[in-house]
């Protein structure tokens, strides 16, 4: 119904803000990780929102970037996660470190989830691996400022980043720190997977 909504937050707390638009409050569940990202009482903000809408609920959920949503909608696909599940999951995982997760098959990750067992964990793994892939990750990242102008540079650095990442993996490190120390080199246009490989150790 809400693609989003823009306005002041007027209230918040750890699961619920509050937003202030033209002196309508809308209330809108959030994700602990979300909430430690929000301005303060009275700053403006604008949050990507999900409808859910059964017979005995109407309850907007809210996100700070489209990719937090869009992984929250496919989160609630998944049999046995309904939103506070996924919201759930979101609070201790960032949307990459989620990816990454599923793609490496690491369920316990996803199960320090509050609620969120080891068979649910896995389910999510089963169900999501082929719906995510290591490219979305560094696709519009603030990284990507530094690649070549062209498509092209941009492109090469982000498949060269997606392997040194795949490289640390196969090396023994968890999904979400491989993806952490890629995160912190500072890249250039002319790296490739060695450069940005042998730069990322020095950050594990």
């Amino acid at each position: 119904m809400f693609a989003y909504i823009k306005g002041s937050i007027a209230d918040i707390t750890e699961e619920n803000l509050i937003v202030d638009v033209h002196d309508v409050g809308y209330n809108v569940k959030v994700s602990g990780m979300t909430f430690r990202k929000l301005p303060g009482i009275g700053e403006t903000v604008k949050i990507y929102t999900y409808t859910y809408v059964k017979e005995d609920a109407f309850q907007l959920y809210g996100f700070l970037n489209r990719d937090e949503l869009e992984l929250f909608c496919r989160l609630i696909t998944v049999n046995g996660i309904g939103p506070k599940g996924a919201l759930a999951i979101l609070s201790v995982l960032e949307a990459d470190e989620l990816r990454f997760a599923i793609l490496s098959g690491d369920s316990k990750a996803i199960a320090k989830a509050p609620g969120i067992g080891a068979k649910t964990a896995q389910r999510v793994i089963l169900d999501l691996k082929d719906k995510v892939s290591i490219e979305d990750t560094f696709v519009n990242k603030d990284a990507s400022a530094y690649a070549a102008e062209t498509e092209g540079g941009r492109n090469g650095l982000n498949e060269a980043k997606s392997e040194a990442v795949e490289a640390l993996t196969a090396l023994g490190y968890s999904a979400s720190d491989a993806l952490r120390a890629v995160r912190q080199v500072e890249l250039s246009s002319d790296m490739d997977t060695e450069a940005v490989l042998k730069a990322a150790l020095k950050f594990m």
